[in-house]
């Protein structure tokens, strides 16, 4: 099951996800004693949570941490159970149900209008994030840096007024869950153009590309890539998206992981050894470490351009755009590159999340276990960013239109160190500010592998 393997962060389902406590949970009965689980195989006949304790003790990469005994009957349901049983500061093991895991990850399907937002200007309006092309808000024209005003005739303001006092729920604002729902939006573009359509619920295809161009700036082409998720579906958009590169001719890349919180490992190396082969063929792409009990699984991965992979760019440099939101395989991208092209990391410190999950299917198939089971290091044995990783260029973003606007500040500050080789005076007086506020010595200054606080990035989908 190595194709598999998956670095995604829990917090694209699950929020920030749970932090168990290692001490646990005391047996009172019905309990699951991990004397009983010293085998290899976990009893497939015995209740899903038992199952998915044994499954947490044998391949759990903390499992010492792990309560020794626990009453199962306590928890009404496997990710619940997986919450107590982490370590804690585990941020990212869960349970999915299967028909979920293989709906998002694997067929990349998604349930509503296709657009993703964030609450703004006190609870009076929806920013637009990103809109998914097979939607209906991106058919009726919804767009990245739009303002949700109005939903069915009454203002977002009035709405969450509503949902804060109890008397409405967010079904009511969005409708249900049901093929075929229509709701009626109101929506003003950053020019201050108002339109009004109907929106309408259905199952969308997810594009994990979400955004292709090239920009011409003082003789050099800019490729600029914003890519959402490490999937399934990702590899032949990929492909796709970097033949349009190498057709283009480009100079050098802006990779836009911002909102990327993970996926499939051997998709985050298709995608590095498209922007640097051959210079790191044959090299390590990361080596994969499990817990003492699983130690035989230790193994090497090289870099690979994936089956079909021929437009790769040979590029010297990556800059590569980053929130709290780039997690997991994001992070994994950058610090694999890192021992060999120069990879300049310009926004916001990423999530920490040098660990991974390989989703094992239990309960009779339809339960997926997402605990973590190994730690990843690059080719130089380095893996220790549990705090994330710190930008070279900081820089907040500030969205304020559709992708590829140049005067956004993340793409803004990318496209400034295209020019000069040196993050812009404002990107340096925030680092020094964060210095002077926080302490950090000065050899941080030229970060690949500084660390930095991480803060958890909320949005939602619908």
């Amino acid at each position: 099951m190595k194709q598999y393997i998956v670095v995604i962060a829990a917090l694209l389902l699950f929020g920030c996800g749970g932090s168990g406590s290692g001490s646990g949970p005391v047996s009172s009965g019905n309990s699951a004693d991990l004397t009983q689980f010293r085998g290899n195989n976990c009893p497939s006949t015995a209740s899903a949570n038992a199952e998915a304790f044994c499954l947490m003790f044998r391949n759990y990469l903390w499992y010492q941490q792990m309560p020794q005994t626990v009453n199962l009957t306590q928890f009404n349901s496997t990710n619940q159970l997986v919450q107590a049983l982490s370590a804690p500061d585990d941020r990212f093991s869960y349970t999915l149900s299967a028909d979920e895991y293989e709906s998002r990850f694997i067929n990349a399907r998604f349930f509503g209008f296709g657009m993703s937002f964030s609450i703004v200007d006190n609870d009076s309006a929806l920013l637009v994030r990103f809109v998914y092309d097979n939607g209906s808000a991106a058919e009726e024209g919804l767009r990245r840096g739009d303002r949700i005003t109005e939903i069915e005739g009454k203002s977002v303001q009035q709405w969450y007024a509503d949902i804060d006092a109890g008397i409405a729920t967010n079904e009511d604002m969005f409708g249900g869950n049901d093929d075929g729902v229509m709701r009626d939006f109101v929506w003003s573009k950053p020019d201050g153009t108002e339109i009004q359509a109907s929106f309408i619920k259905r199952e969308v295809t997810t594009n994990t590309v979400l955004h292709t161009s090239v920009i011409e700036q003082e003789g050099q082409r800019i490729g600029y890539l914003v890519f959402n998720s490490f999937i399934e579906f990702s590899e032949s958009e990929l492909e796709e998206a970097f033949s349009y590169f190498k057709q283009q001719n480009i100079d050098e890349l802006v990779l836009d992981v911002r909102y990327n919180g993970g996926g499939l490992i051997r998709v985050a190396s298709q995608l590095a050894s498209h922007i640097a082969w051959p210079k790191v063929q044959d090299e390590t792409f990361v080596t994969f470490a499990y817990n003492n009990k699983n130690s035989q699984n230790n193994e090497t991965w090289p870099f690979s351009l994936g089956q079909r992979g021929q437009s790769f760019l040979d590029l010297d440099r990556v800059m590569v755009l980053t929130t709290p939101g780039s997690c997991s395989s994001s992070e994994l991208v950058i610090n694999s590159l890192s021992p060999f092209i120069d990879v300049v990391q310009i926004g916001g410190a990423t999530c920490g999340k040098p660990v991974g999950q390989s989703p094992e299917y239990f309960d009779s198939r339809r339960q997926v276990m997402f605990a973590v089971n190994f730690q990843t290091v690059n080719a130089l044995g380095f893996g220790d960013y549990f705090d994330g990783l710190m930008p070279n260029c900081p820089a907040s973003e500030v969205i304020n239109g559709d992708w590829g606007a140049e005067d956004e500040p993340l793409l803004a500050e990318a496209l400034h160190y295209a020019a000069t080789n040196a993050c812009s005076s404002a990107s340096q007086q925030h680092f020094d500010d964060r210095v002077q506020s926080q302490g950090l010595p000065v050899q941080l200054r030229a970060p690949k592998t500084d660390l930095a606080k991480p803060f958890w990035h909320h949005w939602n989908e619908h």
